[in-house]
């Protein structure tokens, strides 16, 4: 772990064991944290903050540091990308596509670091000035996911540095290696001691410890949704900030005058990337009833030919999910939706390749004869899985994507633009692509409505989260008001 500056052991001792969810074989060990040792990273991060210098360090010296960190990272690409195949399994072709994408969120962030100066705002009191400033909001406490470790930790690291704060960071326990190797870049881009920790551990311990504890002014999460109601509920002890992303069910949506191999291309990608582990997979298929029949054929055939393997090999399209547990949580809902109802037209079971059986493994499968209120459609599956159903008009459509508690992302394939735009304006959910999907960039945030979280990373409202908004209003020609006399 790595508190004040300095790399060390847990408080207690103890240490986790990583395993590769490809074949399940040892990569390392690392420190497991308890509560003791989030208590003493948020001290010395508490400390750094009121005492320290650096929410008074120039904002374009922190963000020289920070786009550093990005120069950093994409000097040290391939060791990054090799890590997070090792540690998620996902495909290494993925892993370098992520980096890049990493280092141009430490690199945006860098760049905006001097940008957002306030503004001026013409009082109508005479003989006065007022000004609106933004100061950072404190000591952070940030929790990561397993299935985008180091990309989600970006999103939260470059922000709250940027904006003068000091943070306490906790990766899933599962996957953490690449988040310990950026902490040593940070490190070497001349971060200062104390202003970012790391504390690794469980999320019952050390991620209930940043949620709850006193001296954390924000909290910053990324993952399940009954997490988040907890992570809310804790963070009433002082009414601290909350940042959350709390998942999806986005629909995809494909009128039948849509490109037919864009759409059937783009929605494979939608849901089958990286084993349909993405808070923002398309993995519930609305299609027009007039081109049903023809893209599902096309959807089933071309899943029959994904290739699993290792994430090394050139030739693998997916990689295994997770872990036990979580492929035992994705084979319980294929079962639930045989049981509502829905037709399994192909995968819903392991693989039976002898390379596989050490893995993680789980075919991509799909459902069609899908009705809205099932559970398979509405709750968050987080594996290969795609559920189709039936619309006749745009109106149906809509009104079917937007049945759901969430509201993260979603898409519109059709020809028509101006159809294609109405869709887009009606559906409630923090982003929609129109013939395309997955696509994000830092320059644009991210997040969602209703219970898919609260807040946005990314773009310059996801620095925005990382500060407090202060009115200072002057009076230039000061004198008694005679009011009481």
């Amino acid at each position: 772990m790595y508190i004040n500056g300095e790399w060390e052991e847990a408080s207690s001792g103890e240490t986790r064991t990583i395993i590769n969810p490809y074949n399940q074989e040892e990569i390392t060990t690392v420190a497991e944290g308890n509560v003791d040792d989030a208590k003493r990273a948020i001290d010395v991060a508490r400390k750094t903050f009121d005492q320290g210098d650096w929410p008074a360090t120039p904002a374009n010296e922190r963000g020289e540091i920070v786009y550093n960190i990005g120069r950093l990272i994409r000097r040290d690409l391939e060791e990054l990308a090799s890590l997070e195949t090792h540690d998620s399994g996902k495909t290494l072709e993925e892993s370098r596509a992520d980096m890049d994408d990493i280092a141009n969120v430490f690199v945006y962030f860098g760049g905006l670091a001097d940008k957002e100066g306030g503004e001026v705002i013409e009082p109508p009191i005479p003989h006065s000035t007022s000004k609106v400033v933004r100061e950072p909001v404190g000591v952070c406490g940030q929790i990561t996911p397993w299935n985008y470790p180091l990309l989600q930790a970006s999103w939260k690291l470059a922000p709250a540095l940027v904006a003068g704060n000091t943070l306490i960071m906790k990766p899933s326990e599962i996957t953490p290696l690449t988040t310990v190797k950026v902490f040593e870049l940070m490190e070497e881009a001349g971060v200062p001691a104390g202003v970012a920790n790391l504390v690794l551990g469980p999320g019952h311990t050390v991620g209930d410890e940043l949620a709850k504890n006193m001296d954390v002014d924000l909290i910053s999460f990324t993952g399940g949704i009954e997490t988040g109601k907890k992570i809310m509920q804790a963070a009433s002890s002082n009414v601290k900030n909350i940042a959350l992303e709390l998942g999806g069910k986005n629909p995809n949506i494909v009128f039948a005058d849509a490109d037919f191999e864009t759409a059937v291309d783009q929605a494979m990608n939608a849901v089958f990337f990286h084993a349909g582990q993405v808070c923002s997979a398309g993995a519930r298929m609305l299609i027009e009833e007039s081109a049903y029949d023809d893209v599902v054929d096309e959807l089933v055939n071309r899943t029959k030919r994904i290739k699993l393997g290792n994430g090394f090999n050139s030739d693998t399209m997916s990689g295994p999910l997770i872990s036990a547990d979580h492929r035992e949580k994705v084979e319980k809902y294929v079962e639930m939706g045989k049981e509502e109802g829905a037709h399994l037209a192909v995968g819903g079971k392991r693989p039976e390749e002898p390379e596989l059986q050490d893995g993680f493994f789980y075919l991509p499968t799909i459902f069609t004869h899908c009705k809205e209120d099932m559970r398979i459609v509405q709750e968050e599956v987080f594996g290969p899985v795609l559920t189709i159903e039936t619309f006749q008009t745009t109106e149906e459509a809509i009104q079917k994507a937007n049945n759901t508690i969430y509201g993260l992302a979603g898409a519109v394939f059709s020809t028509d633009i101006c159809k294609a735009e109405y869709v887009a304006s009606k559906l409630r959910m923090g982003t929609v692509w129109i013939n395309d999907f997955h696509p994000y960039f830092a320059q644009a945030p991210w997040g969602g409505y209703k219970q898919s979280g609260i807040g946005r990373e990314l773009g310059v409202q996801g620095l925005e989260e990382y500060t407090e908004v202060k009115h200072i209003y002057r009076n230039i020609q000061p004198e008694p008001i005679g009011w009481f006399k």
